[in-house]
């Protein structure tokens, strides 16, 4: 059932950290990308924002909390671009399945025992 994917998230993120060793420990080939490290064009971003929307902004984290009224008010294309550390992760695709987090629902789907 294993194969490749591709995981975008924080280097530093400890739930990147575990949802990697996690995967890999069942068996996947996880390409792992550094968002803050390696920041995602806007036509990398576009597709994961047409699957995930406003979801992919998340609002409970420290650069959210720290972000002005006026940054807040931007699309989330603009947020994200401009602050890639706002993004929730992990953002996982693999083949055309694309998933958000790691949640038991995630986990499932990938065949990762919850």
């Amino acid at each position: 059932m294993a194969g490749q994917l591709q995981m975008y998230g924080l280097g530093h993120c400890s739930t990147c950290q575990k949802a990697q060793a996690e995967l890999e420990a069942a068996g996947w080939q996880v390409e792992f990308r550094d968002v803050a490290k390696a920041p995602l064009s806007d036509a990398e971003w576009q597709p994961m924002i047409a699957e995930f929307g406003e979801k992919l902004v998340n609002r409970a984290s420290l650069t959210w909390r720290a972000m002005s009224e006026a940054e807040r008010a931007g699309t989330p294309l603009q947020m994200l671009s401009a602050k890639p550390s706002l993004m929730k992760r992990p953002a996982i695709l693999e083949g055309e399945k694309r998933l958000l987090g790691w949640t038991a629902n995630v986990k499932r789907a990938l065949g990762v025992a919850a």
